[in-house]
């Protein structure tokens, strides 16, 4: 029981695991299509990171889509510098597994990554998703702009909207600035391309958001 309240349960800047210095060295091109997974990038391109669950099966929804520059999975949103993976499942880094998306406005706008996030899992549960149970495992949007950041909230407005119509409870995705990304190690790294049979916890509620629904 100890161990399922801690790992539902982020830990403060006193329980948080110290982490390191040293960054986590990752290949130097996306395994799918050969761009670079580290900055600088081309001038244009604009940043988010998503957090849906399992990282796995979110970094492929991304990088299939038309538009994406380059996706990375990694760990943000908590204490831990540069954490490892097995410190962010033990709980006490308070990071979340996310994937950073690099992408071409002029070709795929944030609105239509906002709807492949929101149709793609389940918002609303909280410090889970499906079978997976973890603190890591929460719903999260983090922003490089005040103008996504507010596209964002708009955005889960709509969509609890659309989920409130299909008898869904409310959403839990938490909403800020983007914090400091760390990437993953290297065989995390477009994990389903490598391994085409692997584990994909990912799954939507069926729920279409509709951004032509607004709240009053």
């Amino acid at each position: 029981m100890g161990l399922f309240t801690k790992k539902m349960t982020l830990p403060g800047a006193d329980t948080a695991l110290p982490g390191r210095n040293e960054e986590m060295p990752v290949p130097e091109c996306h395994f799918v299509n050969g761009n670079p997974m580290k900055p600088t990038f081309p001038q244009g391109l604009e940043q988010v990171i998503f957090g849906m669950g399992c990282f796995w099966g979110a970094e492929r929804r991304f990088w299939e889509q038309n538009g994406v520059y380059v996706t990375a999975a990694g760990y943000a949103g908590g204490i831990t510098p540069n954490p490892t993976y097995e410190e962010v499942c033990s709980g006490m880094t308070g990071h979340n597994e996310v994937v950073l998306v690099v992408f071409d406005p002029n070709v795929v706008t944030f609105d239509a990554l906002l709807a492949l996030f929101w149709e793609s899992h389940d918002p609303t549960q909280g410090m889970r998703q499906g079978n997976d149970v973890g603190t890591q495992y929460r719903s999260g949007i983090y922003t490089s702009s005040q103008e996504h950041l507010a596209l964002a909230e708009d955005s889960l407005a709509v969509f609890q909207n659309n989920l409130r119509e299909g008898g869904y409870p409310e959403i839990t995705t938490e909403i800020y600035g983007a914090p400091e990304f760390y990437y993953a190690e290297h065989y995390h790294q477009q994990y389903l391309a490598k391994v085409p049979n692997g584990y994909c916890g990912l799954g939507g509620t069926g729920v279409c958001y509709k951004p032509e629904v607004t709240t009053n």
